[in-house]
Parts: C-alpha cells; sequence; structure tokens
C-alpha cells in the first residue's frame, strides 16, 4: 500500500523565488502541488519527501515563472485490488459505511457487511442487526478486502474504492474477536 517512489515532475518557480531554486525551495512547490494528488500509476502522494536533481530552468512565452523538471522520491499510497486493510469507520449512510484506509475512504456497502439484514440507525450514526444486536458506527475498526478501485485523476475526491467484509477474517475486530473467543470456548468444552 504504502511505496516510496522515484518520480519526476515539472514545478512552476514564481519569479520571487528564483535566487532561491533550492532543493528545499523545489521540494516545498513540489509538495503544494502534488501532496493529495490521485494517479493511476503510483497512487495517492502522501509526501514527497527528497529532491535529487533540479534540471534546468526553461522559460515559457506569457507565463512569468521558470519551469524546472525534478527527479524526487515521494511516499505513496496505492491500494491494490483484492488487498486486506485494516481501516476505521468514518462514516455511516444508509447505503453502508465509509472507511477509512490511508489517505483514502473506501465504501463498504450494506450488502457487503454481514449476511444479516442491516438497518440503518441515523440518530446513532450505525447499521444494526436485528438478528444479533451486532452494529457497526462511526470509529469502529474493521478489517476488509479491496474489490473494485476507480482512480479519477481530475478530480481524486471521486476516486472509488469498493470493500467487502463478507469473507471469513473479514469484519469489524470486534465481531472478530468474540468470534474466536467462542470457537475458543467450544474447543476447550470439547
Amino acid at each position: 500500500m504504502y511505496k516510496r517512489v522515484r518520480l519526476k515532475d515539472t514545478v512552476e518557480v514564481p519569479p520571487r523565488h528564483l535566487a532561491d531554486v533550492t532543493p528545499g525551495r523545489v521540494k516545498r512547490l513540489l509538495q503544494d502541488k502534488l501532496e493529495g494528488r490521485m494517479d493511476e500509476d503510483v497512487g495517492s502522494v502522501v509526501s514527497v519527501v527528497e529532491v535529487h536533481d533540479i534540471g534546468e530552468g526553461s522559460v515559457l512565452p506569457g507565463r512569468p515563472g521558470v519551469y524546472y523538471e525534478a527527479e524526487f522520491d515521494a511516499i505513496t499510497f496505492d491500494p491494490q485490488m483484492q488487498e486486506v486493510v485494516d481501516g476505521n469507520v468514518v462514516e455511516v449512510v444508509e447505503f453502508g459505511a465509509f472507511v477509512g484506509i490511508g489517505p483514502v475512504d473506501g465504501l463498504l456497502h450494506v450488502s457487503q457487511i454481514s449476511n444479516e439484514y442491516l438497518a440503518y440507525d441515523g440518530e446513532n450514526q450505525q447499521l444494526a442487526s436485528t438478528e444479533s444486536n451486532q452494529t457497526l458506527g462511526v470509529g469502529d475498526s474493521v478489517r476488509v478486502r479491496i474489490v473494485t478501485k476507480s482512480v479519477d485523476e481530475r478530480n481524486p475526491r471521486d476516486s472509488k474504492i469498493g470493500l467487502t467484509a463478507k469473507q471469513p477474517g473479514l469484519g469489524k475486530h470486534g465481531w472478530l474477536e468474540a468470534k474466536r473467543q467462542r470457537e475458543s470456548e467450544a474447543e476447550a468444552g470439547d
């Protein structure tokens, strides 16, 4: 999921900073430009950590800044299909729960949470089972699998990650622990 990668990009240095075209200045400009941006190839850029090389500057007609190609290292977050991840529920809505996994949120659709029917409880911001009294609410820790991924590079907030918890070993951490405890007690009783 998290990777340190070597990237190249062009950064504009405004006229007021042309006397200070240093790795530190270029790093700050790259951070402003790239951090939080989603890219199909590398994922979401979390942080620009080190600038290695700054090329020769180029001037474009009608533009006040000077453009430099820079080679740098960045920390990226790139969720992979079928990857199992831990996250926290950040929002509960009628159709499911949004789970924070790294710097992005994925949707855990209500049909992918449990085999039981889950009703939306807007007052308590949770989904609740009428069969087993299990609930899933904001702040709950979950283990999920990434099943769909659609990256929108132009508008990263519109990128979509689909999750499931309907496989063995997945679900709310509290549910998983309770199941392990029941199984352990059943084995001890045999």
